[in-house]
């Protein structure tokens, strides 16, 4: 009888844990886990959480036949948590290319000032070494074209062209009166003017300024493309980092992360099916982009591999006082047939009393900062972009597999553990896991994606456009950006190599192949010391007469010091 009696109190307990089963996880004793995890996350007064499970009928999203640990009001705040940690994690995956693109930014922007500044020290010392005489007039002419370039490559809406003519045009009456025409007194305000609207006909300086137009055009509108993508991809990931979810979303996202809380299970997390279904859906606008990310990189790629070639910044900026020197040589060499123009266009010249300004360049006023920089010559623009391409390119797939990156890395259980399915805990997921992107939402059992996030639209017509401006498509001048090597004023060394990569800017012609190797060294004329750039005058009787200042030795050591502390960041990429 007894034993009959246990067989029968066995069955009754089996049959009350197969309901219970049946109808979901048993409530909480109490809600103290919940309260101290609220408590914990500082989501709202303690004094709101009930101590005991009650009846949840308020309840809008975590809704449970079972007594729950949440009222109206910790859903709503639940509701809140949700959302901000999924932009928490949402920043922290993105944080690592975040920081490898504005690092970057900050560092080329950076190394392009410092070569602005270098490049009109070149130019000033030019003038203050071999053309003495005209140093001080020469100052305001060089100082503007310079201060032209660094507006135009850090995105000022101003024309390479206009700007190099207008220095011609400026420098112009200086050569004039120094030069061509010297004498005891200074031309007048007026005759100068005369002769800085004629320059473009008269063309005394011959096609070196039309060469420099091509040069300057070719070099920084590359680079300032360069700059403005990069300061698009942060837009990019600022926007993608602080999205605005669709109510569908958010309620989705407080079902994952915080329902099972309100059945005290404050330890659960997502089945792996589960949470892609609810991150797929809710990043679907952001799985869009993918597409135009990878053509971003891909095209940032082929321009640096282009900036390295013919469109090389350094070594078109840092020998642009091989230019001016080349120009004001031929001016010199036309001197005669200039004088006639000169005279027809705007009569002999009006003259006031001279002045005797020296040069006031100071040639040691950068040398401190200078000195901030690294001196390592190997280090150049290219390797730094190359360093920098190579790992964005790590990042091409980030968009398209952003949801899974979220899951697997931070929100969803392990395999192989129990894990929250939105209503319970189970051993797997058994509803169908869909894919990525808009079009493939329309299956997903736990979220409804409804049109386009006008934002991403916007930011993804922004990359097209940069795109674009990337591969030259938006330049009637440059179509395309061409590889092949271009003439320059001062040459630049190339050695023939046989280990050469897509991204030294190597073409082939014939059997060989070579590979550009651009060094500090490489940037200067082959006379590094300017003392030996030659001022020549002619004289009443045709002669020539070299007026090359005595003074200059010590430019040697100076230009040394220049070359060995030129441009080079001291952050490393990471």
């Amino acid at each position: 009888m007894g034993g009959k009696s246990l067989r029968l109190g066995f069955l009754t307990l089996a049959v009350l844990l197969l309901a219970a089963a049946s109808e979901g996880a048993e409530p909480p004793p109490s809600c103290e886990a919940v309260r101290k995890v609220f408590q914990l996350r500082r989501l709202g007064p303690l004094g709101g959480v009930p101590e005991f499970p009650r009846a949840g009928v308020d309840l809008q999203v975590c809704t449970s036949k079972n007594p729950t640990c949440c009222t109206k009001k910790m859903e709503e705040k639940y509701q809140t948590a949700a959302k901000q940690d999924i932009q928490q994690v949402l920043q922290t995956s993105s944080a690592t290319l975040k920081f490898l693109i504005s690092h970057n930014a900050a560092a080329f922007q950076e190394m392009f000032e410092m070569l602005i500044r270098l490049a009109e020290n070149y130019t000033s010392t030019l003038f203050c070494n071999a053309y003495g005489n005209m140093a001080a007039e020469a100052t305001v002419p060089v100082q503007e074209f310079f201060t032209d370039v660094g507006l135009f490559l850090f995105g000022t809406d101003v024309s390479t062209e206009e700007f190099v003519n207008r220095f011609f045009d400026t420098l112009f009456p200086v050569v004039y009166n120094h030069v061509l025409n010297p004498g005891p007194t200074d031309i007048s305000l007026e005759y100068g003017e005369c002769l800085r609207v004629a320059r473009r006909d008269i063309r005394p300086f011959g096609n070196i300024p039309e060469k420099a137009i091509e040069q300057m055009g070719r070099a920084l509108l590359p680079s300032r493309t360069f700059l403005q993508a990069l300061n698009l991809g942060i837009e990019v990931i600022n926007t993608t980092d602080h999205l605005h979810f669709s109510k569908d979303c958010s309620r989705a996202l407080l079902r994952m992360q915080y329902c099972p809380h309100c059945q005290g299970l404050t330890l659960s997390k997502p089945c792996m099916g589960y949470c892609l279904n609810i991150i797929r859906g809710c990043l679907a606008d952001v799985a869009e982009v993918d597409l135009h990310w990878r053509g971003y990189i891909q095209s940032l790629e082929e321009l640096s591999r282009a900036m390295s070639g013919a469109y090389n910044i350094e070594h078109v900026l840092l020998n642009f006082h091989s230019l001016v020197n080349d120009a004001l040589v031929q001016a010199q060499i036309n001197r005669p047939e200039l004088s006639e123009r000169v005279h027809k266009m705007c009569g002999p010249p009006v003259r006031k009393p001279k002045e005797f300004p020296g040069c006031s360049f100071d040639q040691n006023k950068d040398n401190q900062v200078l000195k901030m920089f690294s001196r390592d010559s190997e280090e150049t623009l290219t390797n730094r972009r190359k360093e920098f391409i190579s790992h964005l390119r790590l990042y091409r797939a980030f968009y398209g597999g952003l949801a899974d990156q979220l899951c697997g890395n931070e929100l969803a259980a392990a395999d192989g553990l129990l894990c929250w399915n939105g209503e319970d805990v189970v051993r797997s997921y058994t509803h169908r896991v869909v894919g990525s992107g808009i079009k493939a939402q329309s299956a997903n059992p736990e979220v409804k994606v409804k049109g386009t996030d006008p934002v991403i639209s916007q930011i993804i017509d922004k990359l097209k456009h940069v795109i674009q401006l990337l591969q030259g498509k938006s330049f009637p001048k440059y179509d395309k950006w061409d590889l092949q090597q271009t003439g320059s004023g001062g040459g630049v060394d190339e050695q023939i190599s046989g280990d050469c990569d897509d991204e030294d800017g190597c073409g082939g012609s014939g059997s060989g192949e070579f590979k550009r190797v651009l060094k500090i060294t490489d940037w200067m004329p082959d006379k590094t010391n300017l003392s030996d750039v030659k001022q020549i005058h002619q004289t009443n009787d045709g002669s020539t007469l070299d007026t090359t200042g005595a003074g200059c030795t010590a430019m040697a050591d100076y230009m040394t010091f220049m070359l060995i502390s030129l441009v080079i960041p001291f952050l490393s990429l990471w």
